[in-house]
């Protein structure tokens, strides 16, 4: 009787824990011990994760090279190409003032010879201004008749004209451009009439 009570009173935790144990079977043990040997740091699993890290810090040390250089690059093109643009503004001045003058001469005035000199004098000056812009890059934007192009023109008014909705009318002062660059918009008058009068008007507030 006593050794059946003894049965009866055995501790449930660990009537649980035994079978716990009898639940896991060999192959999970073996597989456990696998994953564990799996993780073992080893001499060459060192040094492959050294060598991966410097193939990372080199192929970033080569890309960085190569955009150094490339800028490098660009800053050459732009000193050469742009290095006047500050000297040519100044410069527009110059042949804004000569054609401005040649402009004011009235064309059916008979004047003296030597004004007519100093004049013809004033029109070389003006023309071998402009072949030395062309040598250098620098070319004018005179626009009459074209589309407005926001890019290279300014509005300074709009308006209503026989032409399409959005066409020069006026240049008021010619732009200049330097290689690729915009150098002075030229100042125009703008269509807001004609065919296309359903078109959006233009900025003239740019």
């Amino acid at each position: 009787m006593t050794e059946n009570k003894e049965k009866k009173n055995k501790n449930p935790q660990q009537t649980s824990d035994e079978e716990l144990v009898d639940k896991i079977s060999p192959d999970d043990t073996a597989n456990a011990n696998a994953e564990a040997g799996n993780e073992e740091v080893t001499p060459l699993s060192v040094a492959e994760a050294e060598i991966n890290d410097l193939r990372d810090k080199l192929l970033r040390a080569v890309a960085e090279t190569e955009n150094v250089r490339r800028r490098s690059e660009k800053e050459k093109a732009d000193a050469a190409n742009y290095a006047v643009t500050s000297f040519a503004k100044d410069m527009l001045a110059i042949g804004d003032s000569l054609t401005r003058a040649l402009e004011s001469i009235p064309e059916d005035t008979d004047l003296p010879d030597s004004v007519k000199n100093l004049i013809e004098g004033v029109r070389m000056t003006d023309r071998e201004l402009h072949n030395i812009f062309e040598r250098h890059g620098i070319n004018k934007i005179d626009p009459k008749g074209e589309a407005f192009d926001h890019n290279h023109h300014q509005a300074m008014f709009e308006a209503e004209t026989d032409d399409p909705s959005g066409t020069v009318v006026q240049v008021m002062q010619i732009g200049y451009k330097i290689k690729d660059r915009l150098l002075r918009p030229a100042m125009v008058g703008v269509s807001k009439g004609g065919p296309n009068k359903s078109h959006e008007g233009v900025d003239t507030k740019a």
